[in-house]
């Protein structure tokens, strides 16, 4: 059990990571798409999803993270077929996920309260320690 709790907490830490990267890299996706210019002609709506979903993958800044999610999925789902009990891979692995995504963010330097961030963040550690005991 010891060593699935080591898997689920960075699980958890590459969801918060992940997450964090994935907005940086949807942000500069948005200003490119705001950044083209209008069409003359209308589009077909499903035409200017497929561009814009095809914009979307050609942004490495977005890709890489979104894959490294992605995986970090594949090894919850892992977890989750061996021994582990579901009460209680779900609740460490979702509050080191919102924790990650707190720290990354600041790291990345996102706009927060950085105190409510910490003592959140200090909380869940917390939490998730007693869970573990």
């Amino acid at each position: 059990m010891v060593g699935e709790v080591e898997k689920m907490v960075t699980v958890g830490l590459v969801w918060g990571a992940t997450n964090a990267l994935m907005r940086k890299g949807a942000i500069k996706w948005d200003k490119t798409i705001k950044s083209l210019p209008k069409p003359n002609t209308p589009q077909h709506p499903i035409i200017t999803t497929l561009k814009n979903w095809f914009k979307l993958v050609c942004i490495w800044q977005y890709m890489l993270p979104f894959i490294l999610n992605l995986s970090a999925s594949a090894t919850f789902f892992a977890i989750l077929s061996g021994d582990t009990p579901i009460s209680l891979a779900v609740p460490v692995t979702n509050a080191t996920t919102f924790a990650a995504t707190a720290v990354f963010g600041l790291i990345l330097g996102e706009e927060t309260r950085v105190g409510l961030a910490l003592f959140g963040t200090f909380l869940i550690v917390l939490g998730v320690y007693i869970c573990v005991m």
